[in-house]
């Protein structure tokens, strides 16, 4: 196998491989890194910053199929409008003249339907699915790999009936598409959660579900690939290309020119920008979200939780507590709001019983790539020939991560995909 050969003897099998760029250094360009490396494909990769430095780094770290609802759906739009222009609601979206913002709210609003919905449900929740097992692979195989990864499921809780309602009907419709779950009442979220404090109405467990500390499993599988003869380009940001024929010759950086037989963008948010130098058009908006991880804390929630009402995550990922959530439409920046910091806190103190008064913690904000449908945009275009585009995951890059890299993989080798990629193509816009 690949992993038991040195770097050189890997480079000697991959002499007759296509050479293929991937741009993007968070969760899905490594995945895809990573499985062209294990495929014996010819990979560089580079990435403007450092590896995970964008919003990959400090999410919620849940690999969850449950999850794959998409945000728009029936209701959401009267919802976002209630939530929209309060800057410490879930749901915010920063008043400013911006036509791309304009178009992507018309086409948001065109797919909050039960219609489009129950269209892509399946397909993001075989795609959940997949990726699922295809960590549970990850982990068995790569030894050295330490990302705190644990299949304990997640317990969604709900401070009172009308949410709790609610949350048993996503349940139920998610039951449909085979994602399994079981509702819970006070006294048996208690049982199986100490941490949670009394007064909520209920949860709904969903006992499948992953979750890892994202940071370390994306650095982790970086640091394997390098040793087994991928190249990483940190510091290397896109600036340019360089087409004829319809095909991408060169990728220019500010680290020279690189050539491939095939470029694969995973630049998450920040696609749009660089796909803008291609004349591509992608209707992604950068989704800010935020998270605040706590250390040396005592009693930690034993299970990954869902504050459904106030839409924040909460998980035990080893040494650190995450409070991870909120979703921000404000443009491409990294400024952070402290009165969103400060609905994830009272948030946690509303459901939870963990002792975060003395702990130390890290602050971080991150732009997650949110298309207007909620569904990733992956396969190639029509106006390049030699160009995949692995991008717009929305709030579940590292949930789909893998699965997205084994896909790029495949269509890059010519295989028949894992999974039908016709829901994801780019074409749907």
């Amino acid at each position: 196998m690949t992993k038991n050969l040195s770097k050189r003897q890997v480079q000697q099998t991959k002499s007759n491989a296509p050479d293929v760029i991937v741009i993007g250094g968070g969760v899905v360009g490594v995945c895809t890194a990573y499985y062209m490396n294990k495929a014996g494909i010819n990979v560089t990769l580079l990435e403007q910053n450092r590896i995970c430095s964008g919003s990959s780094w400090g999410n919620a770290g849940w690999l969850v199929p449950s999850h794959s609802v998409p945000l728009a759906r029936p209701g959401s739009v009267t919802q976002g409008l209630k939530w929209m222009l309060n800057p410490e609601s879930p749901f915010y979206i920063k008043p400013r003249p911006s036509l791309d913002l304009i178009n992507w709210l018309l086409r948001f609003r065109r797919a909050a339907n039960l219609s489009s919905l129950r269209k892509v449900l399946g397909p993001l929740v075989e795609l959940g699915e997949v990726s699922l097992q295809l960590y549970a692979e990850l982990e068995k195989e790569e030894t050295s790999l330490n990302s705190y990864y644990a299949q304990k499921g997640l317990i969604a809780l709900y401070a009172t009936t009308d949410w709790l309602k609610e949350g048993i009907e996503e349940a139920h419709l998610l039951s449909e598409f085979s994602v399994h779950s079981q509702t819970l009442d006070t006294e048996q979220v208690l049982d199986m959660e100490p941490a949670v404090k009394p007064t909520i109405a209920g949860g709904v467990y969903y006992p499948n579900e992953a979750h890892v500390k994202p940071d370390d499993l994306v650095k982790g599988l970086a640091s394997i690939i390098d040793e087994r003869g991928a190249k990483i380009h940190e510091n290397t940001a896109v600036t340019g290309f360089s087409t004829s024929g319809g095909k991408i010759k060169s990728v220019l950086t500010t680290n020279g020119i690189f050539t491939a037989d095939e470029v694969v963008l995973a630049t998450g948010a920040w696609s749009p920008r660089v796909a803008q130098e291609l004349k591509l058009d992608l209707p992604i908006q950068p989704a800010k979200g935020y998270s605040i991880s706590f250390e040396e804390i005592t009693n930690p929630p034993l299970f990954p939780l869902m504050l459904a009402e106030s839409k924040v995550g909460v998980t035990p990922m080893g040494p650190v507590l995450r409070f991870a959530g909120t979703l921000e439409l404000s443009g491409l920046n990294t400024d952070i709001n402290n009165r969103r910091l400060g609905a994830i806190r009272r948030a946690g103190d509303k459901f939870i019983t963990t002792d975060i008064t003395n702990a130390t913690e890290v602050v971080w904000c991150g732009m997650r790539p949110l298309t207007p449908d909620s569904v990733p945009i992956i396969g190639r275009t029509s106006q390049l020939d030699n160009l995949i585009l692995a991008t717009g995951h929305s709030m579940t890059g590292v949930t789909l991560g893998a699965v997205t890299g084994k896909l790029v993989t495949e269509i890059v080798s010519g295989q028949h995909t894992t999974v039908d990629i016709n829901p994801f193509s780019p074409m749907r816009f």
